[in-house]
């Protein structure tokens, strides 16, 4: 959902103070204006958000920075977003709090699930054109823990941690969260339930009852900003997985009539049969690019009832076979990495 973006604010040039960087030398890196920082209610897209946390992580030098900033954390940086979470009676609450306005800060999604005595927080993210940082998304599987820390004062340690790419050195990761965070396809942090639902201190409900308003008022000056293409595209996202992906259902979830929604997206020079096919194209390319899920289960994904049916709608998009395209991926990897090799040793 590109319109959502990541949220900038004085929290930033705070962070960028504590971390000895000077802010117009890593937005200039990045490719973005010097004074951006300056600037109110800014919001970047994805990319350039992942562009000016590169040039971030690079200025810093240091494999630690998300545990350096988690550990610097104060309340008086946090967007009200974060702040407000404070204010939740507990870890579960709070995480549900912050999934529904996640969006107000970063294109991604939060799902807390419970099953089998743990409460999960994954982690998704609504551009697959593009992946985050690695170190981004440890810093947002940190910050999980370390807003549990603060709200119950107490050494809360989660149960498991799981993310695509393990940061290095991972001993001192192992030592802030309590337990080693392991390689797979998705990210989340899990918690026993007694740990996420035990109170926080800072617990203080007229303050989020106060924050609340706010909050639903600047999400729905959001979504009213994004174009009715934007706004179906997030809407696919989510609802691919479980195949309600026709122009009635995704009117349904957007609030108007099919009638409505088709004349909106006419006028944006587009047809809902588009955007629904980039969008499956997107996410199958990012599956076969950047996971190892089977084909069939990545044509579930998809919405699709059989893998047949994603096999010739691939074919129709790009004129080539997920087999291929993956098998092609990973035969430029293969070379990449032996022109690295060879470049290192000098031969």
């Amino acid at each position: 959902m590109e319109s959502a973006g990541y949220a900038l604010d004085t929290t930033w040039r705070t962070v960028l103070k504590d971390l000895g960087v000077v802010p117009a030398d890593v937005l200039r890196v990045a490719g973005l204006p010097d004074d951006l920082l300056l600037q109110p209610s800014v919001r970047l897209a994805s990319a350039d958000f992942y562009r000016l946390w590169n040039s971030i992580e690079a200025a810093v030098g240091d494999p630690l920075l998300p545990l350096r900033l988690c550990r610097a954390i104060c309340s008086e940086s946090f967007s009200p977003v974060l702040f407000a979470a404070l204010c939740s009676p507990n870890m579960l609450v709070a995480a549900q709090r912050i999934g529904r306005y996640k969006t107000l800060i970063a294109p991604m999604r939060l799902d807390v699930t419970q099953a089998d005595g743990l409460t999960t927080l994954e982690f998704s993210w609504l551009d697959p054109a593009v992946s985050p940082p690695a170190s981004l998304v440890v810093m947002e599987l940190l910050f999980c823990v370390t807003l549990a820390r603060m709200g119950t004062r107490e050494t809360i340690r989660p149960v498991a941690v799981q993310t695509q790419e393990l940061p290095s050195p991972i001993a001192p990761y192992e030592e802030f969260l309590g337990v080693r965070p392991v390689r797979g396809e998705r990210h989340f942090v899990s918690f026993a339930n007694a740990d996420a639902t035990w109170p926080f201190l800072t617990s203080n409900e007229p303050l989020w009852t106060a924050f609340e308003p706010e909050l639903r008022q600047r999400l729905s000056h959001l979504d009213a900003q994004a174009t009715t293409t934007q706004r179906v595209r997030a809407a696919l996202f989510e609802g691919l997985p479980s195949g309600l992906v026709t122009i009635e259902d995704i009117a349904h979830k957007l609030g108007m009539s099919r009638r409505t929604l088709q004349r909106r997206v006419d006028a944006e020079g587009t047809s809902f049969q588009q955007i629904l096919n980039g969008t499956r194209e997107a996410l199958a390319r990012h599956y076969l690019e950047k996971t190892a899920l089977p084909i069939a289960e990545i044509s579930f994904l998809l919405g699709f009832d059989e893998s047949n049916s994603f096999h010739r709608a691939f074919r129709g998009w790009t004129g080539s076979t997920p087999d291929r395209v993956r098998r092609g991926h990973e035969s430029g990897e293969r070379i990449a990495s032996i022109a690295e090799a060879r470049e290192v040793s000098g031969t």
